[in-house]
């Protein structure tokens, strides 16, 4: 017996209905990269981070407002009208979600950036510290080496 069939499959109108909805929940660091560089209006990325993982690296062009901080101090950083994208350290911690639940609370429409920062910077992308920009050499368990995007 199959172990993938042991439980069958989803009509592929639910399969539709499922990864439609994954998708309005989450993006991922290529997409947030794009449109950072692109400078894409309406758009707030939130580093839900502490101040020492703040300090330590964090995307260009972020906002770091901790999760503990959001209720209190997200109106006076963040439009309501912008579509807010959280990230924390990475798929093994679940800070982003919680901003984001935080955010969604407020009101404010929100995706989660899945692989947070750890694979903002696997993927060589650049970040921003006291000392100024700058990108690790690519993973290539994570991109290509060459560091051209997959074009999925």
């Amino acid at each position: 017996m199959s172990s993938v069939l042991s439980i069958p499959p989803a009509t592929p109108a639910q399969a539709a209905a499922h990864f439609a909805a994954r998708l309005s929940f989450e993006t991922d660091v290529s997409d947030v990269h794009a449109d950072l560089e692109a400078r894409a209006p309406g758009l707030v990325v939130i580093d839900s981070r502490n101040t020492q993982a703040w300090e330590q690296g964090h995307l260009p062009g972020a906002v770091h407002l901790p999760t503990a901080e959001i209720a209190a101090r997200a109106s006076s950083l963040v439009d309501p009208a912008a579509v807010v994208v959280t990230y924390c350290w990475g798929p093994g911690c679940n800070g982003a979600t919680r901003a984001a639940l935080a955010f969604a609370t407020l009101g404010y429409r929100v995706k989660e950036m899945i692989g947070g920062y750890e694979y903002w910077v696997r993927e060589g992308l650049p970040v921003e510290t006291a000392e100024g920009r700058h990108a690790r050499r690519v993973d290539d368990l994570t991109a290509l080496s060459s560091g051209i995007a997959c074009d999925c």
